[in-house]
């Protein structure tokens, strides 16, 4: 518990709020936070030139995740052009660094040349007008290289989207080597999604833990469906822990979130150098991140299932302190609050 104390203390010194990486609504929050922040700048001016009429950042700050379904509603034209020329647009969400690392290194280990610092790189160099056939593989317009940039600078701050977590053979969490991975003497959790958390046991305790979301804000009929026992690691932190942090400072939306966020005039720590340098820094910055989520977490006995297409892989059950959801969502809140000035800054640093 020591440990979890002294990362939290360590992640704070990124962020710092006043004492008063996610699903929609926390890439909506992080859009939301860049919004207010180039608010009459000529970034701002830049955006909307891009942007169609009566979006915003925090409007299109899902896209990149609209693109690989239809749960967003019906494809567009815009969509289908983007993921017919892209198809593995969903690999550009995140890489595999494992999370005891303190660096993302070109050609580490988990690393691909199409990853979530590789192509925001891409993003930021045909954003400043640099974008070729070297620089820009992917060939991305200018719109979605903002359309992905919005998404992708939120989904860096997710520390499972930089930081994995490889189970040796024998159990417990390990860096391995490639030749250990191909050996199959250590495996990949697919950024947490394999390891399976008891979801009875963390509601329990985060109803102790966490203050209530409003009465009006819950379901209002019990779903046809019984709850399911288990939640993907994930999962968790894409969405439960951003759910957490809202309820701990009083915020029922991303809009609402990201105005007491931006009121409370967090200190971030600024990036430096070249603007497309600085996906490794965010990487960095996670990865200490990323230390927190697999602080004090213990993968139990691997078991082999088989998928719908009868492909085989593996899930872990993963024991979690008891008190895991208060760092859990206090380490949410810093990382929302990275994406959103990150977002910002890079921005102006394209547009000054």
């Amino acid at each position: 518990m020591k440990k979890l104390a002294c990362i939290v203390a360590l992640s704070s010194a990124f962020v710092s709020i006043n004492a008063h990486a996610w699903g929609n609504d926390g890439h909506r929050a992080v859009g939301a936070i860049a919004d207010q922040l180039i608010k009459g700048s000529n970034a701002e001016k830049q955006v909307q030139a891009l942007l169609l009429p009566g979006e915003s950042l925090a409007g299109v700050a899902s896209w990149a995740d609209c693109v690989k379904g239809t749960y967003c509603g019906p494809q567009t034209e815009e969509m289908v052009a983007y993921t017919t020329a892209n198809p593995k647009h969903s690999e550009y969400h995140y890489t595999d660094v494992p999370y005891q690392l303190s660096h993302y290194e070109d050609h580490g280990v988990g690393t691909t040349e199409h990853d979530i610092v590789q192509t925001l790189k891409q993003c930021i160099a045909v954003l400043q007008g640099k974008g070729d056939a070297t620089t820009n593989p992917h060939n991305f317009t200018p719109r979605q290289a903002l359309l992905m940039l919005t998404h992708l600078t939120g989904d860096i701050a997710q520390p499972l989207h930089v930081g994995e977590g490889y189970v040796g053979k024998n159990g417990g969490f390990v860096v391995p080597t490639q030749k250990q991975l191909d050996d199959k003497e250590a495996f990949g959790t697919s950024g947490g999604n394999n390891l399976q958390l008891d979801d009875v046991k963390l509601t329990e305790k985060s109803s102790v833990l966490i203050p209530a979301a409003p009465a009006e804000d819950k379901p209002a009929t019990t779903p046809a469906r019984p709850a399911p026992t288990t939640r993907a690691f994930h999962s968790y932190w894409d969405t439960t822990v951003v759910n957490y942090a809202f309820r701990r400072i009083g915020a029922r939306t991303p809009e609402q979130f990201a105005q007491m966020v931006v009121a409370g005039n967090p200190v971030v720590a600024p990036n430096s150098g070249d603007p497309v340098t600085w996906p490794y820094q965010w990487a960095d910055q996670t990865l200490t991140v990323a230390k927190l989520a697999y602080a004090d977490v213990v993968p139990g006995a691997m078991t082999q299932q088989t998928s719908k297409k009868g492909e085989t892989y593996y899930v872990w059950p993963l024991a979690i302190p008891d008190n895991y959801p208060v760092p859990s969502s206090a380490a949410a809140r810093a990382q929302l609050i990275q994406g959103g000035y990150h977002l910002a800054a890079v921005l102006k640093a394209i547009w000054p």
